[in-house]
């Protein structure tokens, strides 16, 4: 392929953009069962980007370059969606992908996770971000708690407990309350409870208060199910400001629904009985 790239010269190669920035990665992905699918590109780069070295422009020679970004990220997807579940395929695919930027395109790898969202492709996501996470890209909060909700969507709690461990779990300070939410839910719902309940405690050393009533009584069921009922006691004690708070809320909702109901029929708040009584009967007259 090489050879004949050479021949036709890089001038024609131009032409032929598209299809030569989808069949060479295509081959790359195939070559890549126990390779890396970006060493196996290598030459194939090496040789295009010798040949535009001559050029004034050589940017401009390589195949790739002008492929839009919108197509590129379709092309990924589109691959994604149809590989086999083979690590070493998917992998190759992202690797083939990469090959063609300068610089490792984040931003697009996000556009790639949103859209696989959308599919509920969990398992791929699991993928491209530990792929990604190889790659030493992408190491933030928010992209840990895309695969912490990955892998909780795709049932492997134990190897989100894993990870928060390794990852998130050791600075409890600064982890947003809605990811610790999440991971005392995955605890919940997969009778993690010992984790679940040394979570909280972590969180409560740090004087992290419990948002929302959901995750204390959550904590509570928990030290419920491990016959600890002093400390579900003390929990409720401690958080009743939540679960009081919260019936206020409802209450405060309700009055306000009933004022627009009422503001919506024309009729005064604090109208009574026998003012609307008085009123049907001077009607009648």
């Amino acid at each position: 392929m090489i050879g004949h790239i050479r021949r036709i010269g890089v001038g024609r190669v131009q032409t032929l953009l598209n299809f030569s920035f989808k069949a060479t990665i295509e081959a790359q992905i195939l070559i890549s069962n126990t390779h890396s699918a970006a060493i196996a590109a290598s030459p194939l780069l090496q040789s295009v980007h010798d040949d535009g070295n001559s050029r004034q422009n050589p940017g401009r020679n390589q195949i790739g370059y002008n492929v839009s970004k919108r197509d590129k990220i379709k092309f990924l997807i589109t691959t994604l969606l149809d590989l086999n579940d083979s690590k070493d395929f998917v992998y190759g695919a992202l690797d083939a992908w990469v090959a063609w930027e300068q610089n490792f395109p984040i931003a697009s790898i996000k556009q790639v996770l949103i859209a696989l969202e959308k599919e509920q492709q969990w398992h791929r996501i699991v993928q491209v971000i530990k792929w990604m996470l190889s790659k030493g890209q992408g190491t933030t909060m928010g992209t840990y708690a895309q695969l912490i909700q990955a892998l909780d969507m795709d049932h492997r709690a134990n190897e989100a407990h894993e990870f928060w461990l390794k990852k998130i779990g050791r600075d409890l300070h600064s982890v947003p309350w809605k990811l610790c939410n999440r991971m005392i839910s995955i605890y919940y719902r997969n009778n993690m409870l010992e984790n679940l309940i040394k979570l909280f405690k972590g969180l409560e050393a740090f004087d992290r208060l419990p948002p929302e009533k959901s995750i204390v009584q959550k904590v509570a069921d928990s030290y419920e199910m491990l016959g600890l009922l002093e400390e579900k006691e003390r929990v409720l004690e401690k958080y009743n400001h939540l679960f009081i708070g919260a019936g206020k809320g409802q209450n405060k909702k309700h009055r306000n629904a009933s004022s627009k109901k009422n503001k919506k029929s024309g009729k005064p708040k604090n109208e009574s009985a026998s003012d609307t009584l008085a009123d049907a009967v001077d009607g009648k007259k």
